[in-house]
């Protein structure tokens, strides 16, 4: 799903939520929730758009109306070797689509 259209479903109420996904290295890539689908934010040419931290996706979706927005960690224990065959849910922790800073 590109930008554009995000934002014209979000504004028709037709997101229910938005999920910043974080990736090893420092990469962000952005997961939209609608009816029980999970769809990556994408760049129009069939490439993920990658982001580079929290404050860069606020600016992203300004436009947006605020939504239930979550940054999601993955547990890292899940990728060592050695561990038990038990992997464990990731971190989800809701946070504010605005920024204090940019009220």
């Amino acid at each position: 799903m590109k930008l554009q259209q995000l934002t014209e479903l979000a504004k028709a109420g037709k997101i229910d939520a938005l999920e910043l996904i974080s990736i090893e290295g420092g990469i962000y890539l952005l997961h939209i929730r609608q009816g029980g689908h999970i769809m990556p934010l994408g760049d129009g040419h069939g490439k993920t758009v990658h982001l580079r931290s929290v404050e860069h996706a606020r600016h992203l979706l300004e436009a947006l109306p605020v939504l239930p927005f979550h940054l999601v960690h993955a547990c890292a224990h899940d990728e060592m070797c050695g561990l038990g065959a038990a992997a464990q849910a990731p971190l989800k922790v809701p946070i504010a689509m605005r920024s204090a800073l940019y009220r």
